[in-house]
């Protein structure tokens, strides 16, 4: 089955819907790429599942190259950066060396039988891939939903590029308009009432320790912190934002990334996948 992009390439899909096979597609800046192929079902209704699927599968296309070192990032999205991962892997016998973001990442590149490696090995990444939960219009994240922001960011840092992927609902022109939870920040347990207060009158709005579900008891994380959930009112400068939180005494990580994603792919409802860039300053 044949599908023609609007912009000018042609890829073969499997009978799956919205797998993309090699060769290698270029996305142009904040454009939809939108199949002109016939579908059994309505026209414009890939499930938020799909929509990660296609960002993660044209993202793992455009960045992963024999010979790099990739970290691995953590959430639901990156299961479908990782299968297509492994998939390349087996069928053009790639040379990939793989450093997880957490626990979930580490498993599963043990369960793809990828390469597993970590920073005192590989202190130097190729590309990093990984999750958001909301992306602005100026390629500003808000992670840490799952609770791995510090091990995200530091791995993010660690490469040369860094790509984002998503579906449609995380997408957004200001934080705060779709992500509803507020921005995750990772704190030393026995700070983080003073953290929290610090916060609030510094920034407004409130920074509520985040439960478990399954246990009596806050959330730890894979560092053994607690993770407040900042609640802000209205938009920010985040860049200033992110460094004053860091500032205070007991906070390890917040979940603003600022100016580090050099590249975003939306899986859109309509089974496009759009890209976005940062702002040209």
């Amino acid at each position: 089955m044949l599908f023609q992009g609007w912009v000018g390439f042609t890829f073969r899909s499997s009978l799956r819907w919205g797998r993309i096979r090699p060769p290698l597609f270029e996305i142009e800046k904040e454009t939809h790429v939108c199949f002109c192929g016939s579908r059994p079902r309505s026209y414009g209704t890939v499930m938020a599942e799909e929509a990660k699927k296609l960002a993660a599968y044209a993202a793992v296309d455009n960045h992963i190259q024999n010979n790099q070192v990739v970290g691995i990032g953590s959430g639901s999205t990156i299961v479908y950066a990782v299968d297509r991962l492994s998939e390349r892997v087996r069928q053009e016998k790639l040379n990939i060396v793989c450093v997880p973001t957490s626990f979930q990442a580490r498993q599963l590149i043990l369960q793809h039988c990828l390469t597993l490696s970590d920073l005192d090995r590989h202190p130097e990444l190729d590309v990093a891939i990984d999750g958001a939960d909301e992306v602005d219009a100026g390629l500003t994240l808000i992670k840490g939903g799952g609770g791995c922001l510090t091990q995200e960011k530091i791995v993010a840092g660690c490469a040369k590029h860094f790509i984002v992927i998503a579906d449609f609902r995380k997408d957004s022109k200001a934080l705060g308009q779709q992500w509803k939870k507020g921005v995750p920040i990772e704190v030393i347990p026995m700070a983080y009432i003073p953290v929290s207060r610090a916060i609030a009158k510094r920034f407004g709005g409130e920074a509520v320790l985040r439960m478990a579900v399954s246990k009596a008891g806050p959330v730890v994380t894979d560092n053994s912190n607690f993770i407040l959930d900042w609640k802000f009112e209205h938009s920010q400068n985040w860049k200033e934002v992110n460094t004053a939180i860091k500032m205070i005494p007991g906070v390890v990580e917040t979940g603003l990334f600022v100016g580090m994603a050099e590249k975003a792919y939306f899986g859109m409802e309509d089974g496009s996948v759009k890209t976005r860039d940062p702002p040209i300053i």
